[in-house]
This record gives C-alpha cells, structure tokens and sequence, in this order.
C-alpha cells in the first residue's frame, strides 16, 4: 500500500499539548489571522453534509457581559460559589473565546448522536488549528454549556442548539509540563477472529 507520511503533522499530533486557560492573554488572532482557523475547523466529519454547528466569536465586552450572568445563574441554581466564581472568571479573564455551537439539522438518515460528534470535531480541529498556529488553546465547557437560559440569554441559541465547547485561543504566557498519558496497551483491545 502506498500512503503519504507527513511526519511534521504526526510530530504535531504525537506532542500536542493544550495551553491551559489562565495563561493565555493578548493578542489574540485579529480576524484576518481567525478565519483560517475556523475554515480549518470546519474539515471534519458531516455525515449528509448538514453542517450541524457554527461559531460565535466572543470578546471584550462580550466576555464581561457572560462572567455576569454566569455570576447570576450560578446563584440561581444554587451552585457551590466557588465554581461559579471560576466559570464567571473564565469568561472574565479570557482574551477571545470562539464558541462551537451545536447547532443539529432535521434529518431522516443523520441522527442527532452523529452530528453533535460532529459538532465536537469541530472542536478539537478549531484547537488543533490554534495550536498548530502558534497560538495557545483550550477546550472547555463546564456548566453554562448546558444551563439552558445561559445558552438562551447569554448566547441568543435556539432550543436546539448547544454549545459544544469554548475554545479559549490567545498568547501563551507559558508552556505547560507534560502530562501522563494513557496507556495504549490497556485501552486497545486487537480483534483478529
């Protein structure tokens, strides 16, 4: 069989690394310098060809205006005060935040299952693309991604839509320590018969 090898991709992939939220800051890519993340992103599985997410780029004020209502519905739903605290300021803090919205389309041969995977591709390729770009990034979620009136109030998402993650891109002031990682031999099972 022949395959191509791209070893700087697998090199990419093999050490790939997500810069954790706190130690990102300005700049942030400008939308010159976005927009090819977000194409990048968007060269994923979509199974029908639905297209089953979209963004929402958030900064400045934005941002502000979602730590307060994280503050607001974290005390409204009764969450302990220090994980609302650290929602509230990870919206706060955040130099840009592109939200991945799930965003499913009716369909007789796509379920809805298949298209939030989708949709979480999305994700991780809009990451991927920050990182390979020399940007830090991060992937959260955390509760106001499934509170419906955070969702309904704070991003303007129909009742069908989510947010599949947050993708926190900036500069980063830091490079993390690795961590450990799985063991491949004790998730892998070989199936021959």
């Amino acid at each position: 069989m022949n395959h191509a090898d791209n070893a700087a991709v697998m090199e990419f992939f093999l050490t790939r690394r997500s810069r954790p939220y706190r130690t990102l800051t300005t700049p942030t890519p400008d939308r010159e310098a976005l927009e090819p993340l977000l194409t990048a992103a968007v060269r994923v599985p979509d199974h029908g060809k639905l297209e089953p997410w979209r963004f929402v780029v958030l900064q400045g004020q934005a941002l502000q205006r979602l730590a307060a209502l994280a503050r607001t519905r974290g005390a409204a739903m009764g969450l302990d005060p220090d994980r609302i605290s650290k929602t509230a300021d990870s919206f706060a803090s955040a130099p840009l935040i592109v939200a991945v919205i799930a965003a499913p389309k009716p369909s007789d041969k796509i379920p809805p299952v298949e298209q939030c995977y989708s949709a979480g591709a999305a994700c991780l390729s809009l990451l991927n693309a920050a990182l390979a770009s020399g940007w830090g990034a991060n992937w959260l979620s955390g509760w106001p991604a499934h509170d419906r009136e955070f969702l309904t109030q704070g991003l303007n998402l129909s009742d069908s839509e989510s947010v599949a993650g947050f993708i926190h891109i900036g500069s980063e002031t830091c490079t993390p320590p690795e961590r450990p990682r799985p063991d491949i031999d004790t998730i892998t099972d070989w199936i021959e018969e």
